[in-house]
């Protein structure tokens, strides 16, 4: 790539940029953009703020959302189609297309507005104890189930036009907090995790970014959370395998300790290649960008893989599709 970019992925503040962040962004050239509630109100509003991100930085820089569908959408009626909760569907006898379908369909909302980036899919694995924050927004309560939806949303997504972020690695499905408030803490054995919830993890590599999960697995390290963890890192990369470029979560979550400086410093040390930073804060922002070094070579050579791995949209018949997932949901 020509520019030089800094590992950050930053929000904005509102519905268009200020001057202030359209010379900031020029300047700190994020290796992307995230869209919140705050940022979204029309089709045509969103496709301009996306162009406006893009003519900042001065090249097609990737737009994301979280847009799973249920509680968490971004994206809702009367402008794009709506979702129920993933696990509704999760066990359905045609719960592959069923994913497949609500991937493609979601894809159509967001790569329709400029957003070319979806954090999902999810493999998390739905237990007894899930925080009620989560339970509901994973793709089953078994691996197997899990690894095959997660598969069928991805590939519904990339077929129109949007690449996935697989999260929370390495599995986030035993947490009984809410990281946005507080740090959970998983005390399973490194054993039982290895065979369950970091093997779906194993099984999806052809998703090439991800992001980290912001809680404390004791059996491994006492010390830190996931995202501020090398022996997790460490884990992610070699023992679950994941190659591709790996984002934390939201850096400003409650989870986690010290300033958004140190909590990023503390990220990049251990091996995460770009810090997610939400909530549009400049001040934050410009602290951020310029505590950053430089990309990585394993970071530069992770981003040239997400570029060249883009997807383009395949046409379809997306109210026939509509009305297949609509039919499907009632059997």
């Amino acid at each position: 790539m020509a520019v030089s970019l800094s590992p950050l992925i930053f929000g904005c503040e509102g519905l268009w940029l200020t001057s202030k962040e359209i010379d900031f962004f020029a300047e700190s050239q994020p290796f992307g953009f995230i869209l919140f509630a705050r940022n979204l109100e029309s089709p045509c509003q969103i496709k301009d703020l996306c162009n406006e991100l893009r003519l900042a930085v001065g090249w097609r820089v990737p737009i994301m959302i979280d847009q799973e569908g249920g509680r968490v959408s971004r994206l809702t009626a009367p402008h794009w189609f709506e979702f129920p909760p993933a696990l509704d569907h999760a066990d359905h006898i045609n719960s592959e297309r069923l994913f497949w379908l609500r991937g493609r369909l979601i894809a159509e909302n967001l790569y329709s507005c400029g957003i070319d980036t979806n954090c999902a899919p999810l493999g998390d694995i739905a237990g007894p104890a899930t925080h009620l924050v989560l339970k509901n927004r994973c793709y089953g309560s078994d691996k197997a189930r899990v690894i095959a939806n997660a598969l069928a949303l991805d590939a519904g997504q990339r077929s129109g036009g949007v690449s996935g972020v697989l999260k929370h690695i390495p599995g986030h499905g035993r947490a009984e907090q809410d990281s946005h408030i507080a740090l959970p803490v998983v005390s399973d054995k490194q054993a039982e995790l290895s065979n369950t919830d970091f093997d779906v993890f194993r099984q999806l590599p052809s998703i090439n970014m991800g992001m980290t999960a912001h809680l404390v697995f004791q059996d491994i390290d006492t010390t830190a959370p996931a995202t501020h963890s090398k022996l997790m890192v460490d884990l992610i990369r070699s023992d679950i395998g994941f190659d591709g470029l790996l984002m934390t979560d939201d850096i400003t979550m409650d989870a986690l300790q010290g300033d958004v400086v140190q909590r990023a410093q503390k990220a990049w040390a251990v091996g995460c290649d770009i810090v997610l930073h939400c909530n549009g804060n400049f001040e934050q922002m410009y602290n951020l960008a310029a505590s950053s070094g430089p990309l990585t070579n394993e970071t530069k050579k992770r981003i040239n893989q997400v570029i060249a791995n883009r997807p383009n949209p395949i046409p379809v018949d997306i109210l026939q599709l509509k009305e297949e997932f609509d039919l499907l949901m009632n059997e």
